[in-house]
């Protein structure tokens, strides 16, 4: 059978009230990214060319959320369960005619590989009218049972308090996770009752119906893990967990050290290079990129930068939005670049802060510089140029522009340009007292004795 489009129809109309959140449960990020996200990304990436979030309460913020991304939003007005949910998405997708993946906006493991192997299964010489996926977790606990033959033809779902012992004793389970042909879904879904204990309409219910018609039903089995549902802030940490683990293996997997892999944390889109070497306790936010052959020292925090190769970051700097490294630049303790360019062999060891700053080449930066970039309304720019000298403890006050192979001695504020190869000191003359320091201690010693 020839390939048909696919749609993906995502539920996320649910309170989330055991987040006890303000923000709706599917943007808590996992990664750094919404977990909505996450599964967007695994729709995309499995082809799918239309997508509808069908939300409820906080819809407004989910639709703030996807519209960069051209998602559509439906609005379930009432909470009537899942089979209600999901055919309030048939007039975002009026005229599509495909197959709907029906998934859940807590589900951010879900894999393109699987999501295309639902979809494919409906289009096997057999031609299943609804196929879903199943999956045999550890702990079976009250998951609706799939009684399947071994080929995958399902022959009766059950929700796990309407099951016979036996029934409960089979290990397969339904993620709730459907594929069905446009054309079918709508007619099913219409014919979905709520004669049940919770008066709610189900999704699965349908896979009932399909069969009730004559027609085939199959399962498609994935891995547990891909169906981890996030609905408290413990599966949520739970999550966040499994992911790391899966990111550190990869990046040791790609050629990178990591010395305690347990304490270092990556961003979803976070890119390493290979004999990049992580010591422990470093955090990267999203949007970071590093080369091969860098370090990253101890308890040091990157997002969105840019890192290249030969660099050495750390131990404990900061790297925000906006900084970018040069082969072999280094940044030492307690450092922080913010909007910054750190030029080819440039170096900033100790104590300092360069933001909205570009470096030239082998410039060297001494402890404690500043770059005094904000004047409680603006930004400015500071430009330092090659093999610069900036001595410990000075202050560049932006607007301004340090020349190539120029010195700024310690301690000076620079309000001004510096010229190449000029050197600038900028110092109050020194007083000398002698004998001042004795007098006053003696003065003060004296008072203190008499209780003054």
């Amino acid at each position: 059978m020839a390939e048909q489009p696919l749609a993906a129809i995502i539920l996320a109309a649910g309170q989330g009230t055991r987040m006890k959140s303000e923000l709706h449960k599917v943007l808590h990020p996992v990664a750094g990214l919404p977990m909505l996200h996450h599964l967007l990304g695994s729709l995309e990436a499995a082809g799918a060319a239309r997508q509808v979030v069908v939300a409820g309460a906080r819809r407004e913020q989910v639709e703030a959320s996807v519209a960069p991304r051209g998602v559509t939003i439906a609005h379930q007005a009432e909470q009537l369960g899942t089979a209600h949910a999901a055919l309030q998405a048939r007039d975002a997708l009026a005229g599509f005619d495909g197959i709907a993946i029906v998934c859940f906006g807590d589900t951010p493991f879900l894999k393109p590989d699987t999501i295309a192997r639902l979809r494919d299964r409906l289009m096997a010489e057999d031609a299943p009218r609804v196929s879903v996926l199943g999956f045999v977790p550890d702990d079976a606990k009250a998951y609706g049972r799939i009684i399947a033959d071994a080929a995958g033809s399902i022959a009766k779902m059950v929700e796990y308090k309407d099951a016979s012992e036996a029934e409960r004793a089979v290990r397969l389970c339904n993620s709730g996770v459907t594929a069905v042909r446009t054309a079918d879904l709508w007619p099913l879904l219409e014919r979905v009752g709520n004669d049940n204990a919770a008066g709610e309409y189900y999704l699965p219910d349908i896979i009932m119906l399909a069969l009730a018609d004559g027609d085939k039903a199959v399962v498609v089995e994935t891995d547990a893990d891909e169906l981890i549902g996030i609905n408290s802030r413990a599966e949520l940490a739970e999550a966040e967990h499994i992911w790391q683990q899966r990111r550190r293996a990869q990046a040791m997997a790609d050629g990178a050290t990591l010395v305690a892999p347990e304490t270092v944390w990556f961003a979803h889109d976070t890119v390493v290079g290979r004999d990049v070497v992580i010591e422990p306790n470093v955090v990267f936010g999203p949007g970071v990129t590093i080369a091969d052959n860098v370090v990253i020292h101890a308890f040091s925090h990157v997002e969105g930068a840019t890192i290249a190769s030969g660099c050495s970051v750390g131990p404990f700097a900061r790297l925000r939005p906006g900084a970018e490294m040069k082969e072999g630049a280094k940044v030492g303790n307690f450092v922080e670049m913010k909007k910054a360019v750190l030029g080819p062999g440039a170096k900033a060891n100790h104590l300092t802060y360069l933001g909205d700053a570009t470096v030239g080449a082998n410039a060297n930066i001494g402890a404690g510089t500043i770059t005094c970039n904000y004047d409680g309304y603006f930004k400015y720019q500071t430009v330092i140029g090659d093999n610069a000298f900036i001595g410990s403890n000075s202050a560049l006050i932006a607007p301004v522009r340090i020349g190539r192979d120029a010195i700024v001695a310690a301690g000076s504020a620079v309000s001004r340009d510096v010229a190449d190869g000029e050197l600038r000191l900028v110092r109050a003359e020194q007083l000398v007292k002698p004998g001042w320091a004795d007098r006053f201690h003696d003065a003060m010693r004296k008072k203190k004795r008499e209780g003054k």
